[in-house]
């Protein structure tokens, strides 16, 4: 198939009547294939029973004197944004006060709306901004709302539909980066302008503050608060996805760039020190702070000190600042473990912490102008939970569990290595049966993503635990190149022209996988979305003999025009650019659609998308099985109408995504 005999039009409007047409001869397809197997309507159910299953951890962010926390039910499948007090989550109280019934606004409007986030303003936090997005959706409209009236303000904040950045300067105004107009747009789809908008005001009296080029990739801007009043305006103008310049906003609305190194990012403000981490060497003077260090750098005195050098096998995975301290979520060998560091005449000293190491660390909430953390904590057989922390000297609190989902003693989860064709060690997880014989039989799901310094953690396995470890399955996790388990020399291993190294480690995991006698190639499935798609896509055409089943997920398949679909300008630098003669032939020499060859027998692939992906455009997956279709060899294809990238339509939506891949899974591997 040639590019111009494409004969869906492919790059029509998004929801063009041949594209539609073919979508859904494509989706009958798979549903006669998986949605009519007797496994997968229970399965369906069961795994839409555990997702509403009361006991699970209800996740909130406090503001003020409320904990607030958005969830969905039967009754309620957009979601309710609902409140309870500190005292009432800890006593297990149930009575949460709705403040926000999205399918209500939906109906009353007549939209497709889902919530995509909620914004408070800090020091009045019961007023906030909506975004509210259509079938999830990355473009969405921004809505000022009053909490304690539990409606819209009448006369407030309104921004219309684009994929905008809208962030809180004080009570009266906004940073608003717009992008509902292509004027207003780099070449990725993303804002390039900076504009303060007052109460009150319409978008002609609105003030821009800054511009940067068509051909960067976005700016965004917001303001640090501090405890005593204080503040820091600051703009981040990004040339590209990793290369940043930040400014700040002065008290006249004039802006000032900070003299940080191209590749860093800064992640929070305290105490005057602005916290960073670097992507790369950093020299000043006679004091080198190497790639991968979180640094404090002080506005007043231009002074950078070192907090954090990782070593080898470590990364910085993410940060939080509470009232008096830096909270830092160390990965050491892929495992979480927490620091804390407080000021004093000098600088900053580390903190003792008594908080649960070895296994995944997540920051959950960080409430305003005080010392306490919210986190939570799992790994791939310890059910999750949800954690408070006085800083620095308290005890963790345990105040939800997550209810097991399966017998975990049955199973053992490990880290090994794979040895890639370079002689790197390849480290994975495995979580298997105790008792597995080695006889190279075990079906084996293996679960790569290998992209954007991304770790791939061990996360509790609450569905595949029953769904797969439990019917006699193996789950695999490999922590290849590319990915942000080691810092950013492991990343920019696998960027760029250098992408199939991430192929390679991902294929040596596999094999690594048959040799050491735990599956063979009949019983081996791959599984990756997004990054991870263009990555199983990638080795599913590479060695096509040796799987049996590739779950390939809102993927990257044509990277010779991905520049061209939707925000794909911006992750040039993460893939390299086709345009560029020198560059090119790599990405050729690995793009997956470009790489399918008549003659050659490849496994049947399930691939998903959905019409509503305005990120990762869903042509890419229509054109890989068309192509596919063409040589004689039908994958399975599945587009759905909403969910955008992220897969947020709800939980029916989601259970029902699952069954299917499950049901794909066990039709290939087990049956």
């Amino acid at each position: 198939m040639t590019e111009h005999a494409d004969p869906y039009l492919w790059l029509e409007p998004i929801d063009g009547a041949k594209a539609v047409d073919w979508v859904e001869a494509q989706n009958a397809q798979t549903r006669s294939v998986l949605d009519a197997d007797p496994r997968f309507e229970p399965l369906a159910e069961e795994i839409l029973q555990s997702l509403r299953d009361t006991r699970q951890i209800p996740y909130f962010n406090q503001h003020g004197d409320w904990l607030y926390n958005f969830h969905q039910s039967a009754e309620h499948p957009r979601g309710v944004y609902r409140r309870a007090t500190l005292a009432a989550y800890r006593a297990g109280a149930s009575d949460w006060q709705v403040v926000l019934d999205i399918d209500r606004l939906a109906e009353s409007e007549g939209q497709d709306w889902y919530l995509e986030g909620v914004s408070h303003y800090t020091l009045a936090p019961s007023r906030c901004l909506l975004t509210l997005c259509q079938g999830g959706s990355d473009a969405a409209v921004t809505r000022e709302y009053d909490l304690e009236a539990a409606d819209f303000v009448e006369g407030g904040f309104s921004l219309p539909f684009g994929k905008n950045h809208v962030a809180w300067r004080d009570p009266d105004s906004l940073f608003v980066c717009p992008a509902w107009d292509e004027a207003q747009c780099t070449r990725a789809g993303y804002p390039r302008e900076v504009w303060i908008l007052s109460r009150g005001a319409d978008w002609s009296q609105a003030r821009r503050l800054f511009a940067a080029s068509q051909d960067a990739m976005m700016v965004t801007a917001w303001r640090f608060l501090a405890c005593d009043g204080g503040y820091l305006d600051m703009i981040e103008s990004s040339d590209s996805f990793y290369r940043k310049t930040y400014h700040v906003v002065d008290a006249d609305l004039t802006t000032r760039a900070l003299p940080l190194p191209a590749e860093a990012e800064v992640l929070a403000w305290l105490h005057g020190d602005l916290v960073v981490k670097l992507a790369q060497d950093w020299q000043r003077d006679e004091q080198l702070l190497p790639a991968g260090a979180l640094v404090t750098y002080t506005l007043a005195s231009d002074r950078v000190a070192v907090l954090v050098a990782p070593g080898e096998r470590a990364s910085v995975d993410s940060v939080e600042c509470s009232r008096g301290f830096i909270l830092v979520n160390l990965l050491e060998n892929v495992r979480s473990r927490l620091l804390a560091f407080g000021r004093e005449e000098g600088g900053w000293r580390e903190w003792p912490l008594q908080a649960q190491a070895d296994g995944v660390i997540e920051f959950v909430d960080q409430p305003w102008e005080s010392d306490s953390l919210y986190y939570s904590y799992s790994d791939f057989l310890t059910p999750t939970g949800l954690y408070r922390l006085e800083l620095p000297h308290g005890e963790p609190e345990c105040l939800r569990s997550q209810p097991a989902a399966f017998d975990a003693d049955r199973f053992v989860a490990e880290q090994w290595a794979a040895c890639a064709p370079d002689g790197t060690a390849i480290p994975y997880f495995i979580v298997r049966p105790r008792d597995l014989p080695f006889d190279g039989r075990a079906p084996t799901l293996l679960y790569g993503y290998g992209g954007f310094e991304v770790a791939m953690l061990p996360y509790y396995m609450d569905n595949f635990g029953p769904h797969w470890l439990e019917k006699g399955g193996v789950f695999v996790v490999a922590n290849i190149r590319g990915g942000g388990e080691f810092g950013p020399a492991w990343h920019q291993a696998a960027q760029g022209v250098r992408r199939a190294v991430s192929f390679e480690d991902f294929i040596a995991v596999a094999e690594d996988l048959i040799a050491r006698g735990v599956t063979d190639s009949r019983h081996l499935a791959i599984e990756g979305g997004s990054n991870g798609g263009l990555l199983v896509g990638a080795a599913m055409v590479r060695r096509p003999e040796l799987f049996q089943a590739v779950v390939c997920e809102v993927p990257l398949l044509d990277m010779l025009r991905y520049t061209r679909l939707l925000a794909g300008a911006s992750w040039i630098d993460e893939y390299g650019d086709p345009d560029d003669a020198d560059q090119r032939p790599h990405l050729q020499a690995y793009s997956p659609y470009h790489q399918l060859r008549p003659g050659v027998t490849y496994p049947q692939a399930l691939f998903t998308t959905s019409r509503r992906d305005d990120r990762v455009h869903p042509a890419h997956a229509r054109k890989m099985v068309a192509r596919l279709n063409e040589l004689g060899q039908p994958p399975l294809f599945y587009e759905t109408d909403s969910g955008g990238h992220s897969g947020n339509a709800g939980q029916v939506q989601t259970a029902t995504d699952l069954a299917r891949v499950l049901v794909y899974l066990y039709q290939r591997l087990f049956d």
